[in-house]
């Protein structure tokens, strides 16, 4: 069966532009695209995009999606075994959250912080991580991308710079002025220098899901309220005058 990208989208619970994101970056291509530019997906690729939006309800990040998905000797069957068992620690943690505000509701354990702790979690993650270092690690696609992080000089440098450019569109106050449209032009070439080429149309289509994506909105809002409305209206202006 094949579906529009409207279809797809509307199926998997996410957005058309997260859909057109993911094409973009390499993620998850449609089965094919029509003379006119439309996509169109089939059931390979809403599997693909299960799998995906599994692993980012596990807080993997994107690259790191797409080197296990893209590599030859990925084991699907493997995955959802550990995809399962990241999950269900997951649930716990939050499960214990939850009983410990119900005992702070009723005045109970107020001091006890021990729910927070997500060294489980975090350590089963890791092992994956190395799993799929030692399995696929010796495939071309993943000694390419390891190639490709190796000259992103750190990864936590590169995640310290992307801190700091969410911080300054946090305190912007004018998105459509001329530091605003100077600071989006710093955000294009973060991206085109370390990630992916950020053309205009890429950039747009950035700025608008920043605004409407409910995952990159909670996300970039970390920084202060309102944080991914004013970087989604600098990027406009910075498109508008393009």
């Amino acid at each position: 069966m094949r579906y529009s990208i409207g279809q797809a989208a509307e199926r998997c619970g996410v957005s058309v532009r997260t859909l057109r994101y993911y094409d973009q970056i390499g993620l998850l291509k449609p089965a094919d695209t029509g003379a006119s530019g439309y996509r169109c997906y089939d059931e390979s690729s809403l599997l693909r995009l299960r799998e995906i939006l599994f692993y980012r309800e596990l807080d993997f990040s994107l690259e790191e999606i797409r080197r296990m998905l893209d590599t030859p000797a990925y084991d699907r069957a493997r995955a959802m075994e550990r995809q399962r068992r990241l999950l269900t620690l997951k649930c716990e943690r939050l499960m214990g959250l939850i009983a410990l505000l119900e005992r702070n509701l009723k005045g109970e354990d107020t001091m006890n912080l021990s729910a927070f702790d997500d060294s489980a979690y975090q350590a089963e993650k890791e092992r994956y991580a190395a799993e799929a270092k030692e399995r696929w690690g010796q495939t071309e696609a993943y000694a390419q991308s390891e190639e490709k992080r190796r000259t992103h000089v750190q990864e936590q440098g590169l995640q310290r710079r992307m801190e700091e450019l969410f911080a300054r569109f946090a305190a912007l106050r004018e998105p459509e002025s001329r530091e605003g449209r100077e600071l989006v032009e710093q955000w294009r070439r973060f991206i085109s220098e370390n990630y992916y080429e950020c053309t205009p149309e890429i950039l747009s289509d950035l700025g608008r899901m920043y605004a409407e994506d409910r995952r990159f909105q909670e996300n970039i809002d970390r920084f202060g309220p309102g944080t991914a409305r004013r970087m989604s209206q600098a990027i406009e202006a910075y498109c508008n005058k393009a």
